[in-house]
């Protein structure tokens, strides 16, 4: 009688032990019932913030691009007045190196001109408050002609 208890109470433990290490009583695997759905539900949160996430990283590099096209465009600006170009073409030439919906301001003197380019926050940063938009401004002297 001993024995056969005994044998019971290995088969319940070796059953037990199957289960807690994801297999059935022959040694197979099956799936775990307690756990069905929380692989969906651990989804349907991680994707939203991962989309976010993803679209604030975009918006920065966004914003990056934006910062070295307003320097780029300003700095044309500048050499092109400085060189005697006039003010019409200048600005359209640097409303083609600006980023879309820049805006532009020069000021000159006898001997000195000034550009400046600002541009906006990308859209996907607008939601994060107060962030500075974009913005160059560069000088060059007037070149005096032969």
């Amino acid at each position: 009688m001993r024995s056969r208890r005994r044998a019971a109470q290995a088969v319940t433990a070796e059953r037990a032990a199957a289960a807690a290490n994801g297999r059935g009583p022959t040694g197979e695997r099956h799936a775990a019932t307690d756990e069905g759905g929380a692989a969906t539900a651990e989804l349907a949160v991680a994707l939203p913030s991962l989309v976010i996430v993803l679209a604030v990283a975009l918006g920065a590099v966004d914003l990056g691009l934006s910062q070295v096209r307003c320097v780029d465009a300003s700095r044309l600006g500048a050499r092109l007045l400085a060189r005697g170009e006039p003010q019409g073409r200048a600005l359209a030439e640097v409303r083609a190196a600006a980023p879309e919906g820049a805006r532009v301001s020069v000021t000159s003197t006898a001997t000195r001109v000034s550009v400046i380019v600002t541009g906006e926050v990308p859209m996907a940063l607008r939601a994060l408050g107060a962030l500075p938009a974009p913005s160059a401004s560069a000088q060059a002297l007037r070149e005096i002609g032969p």
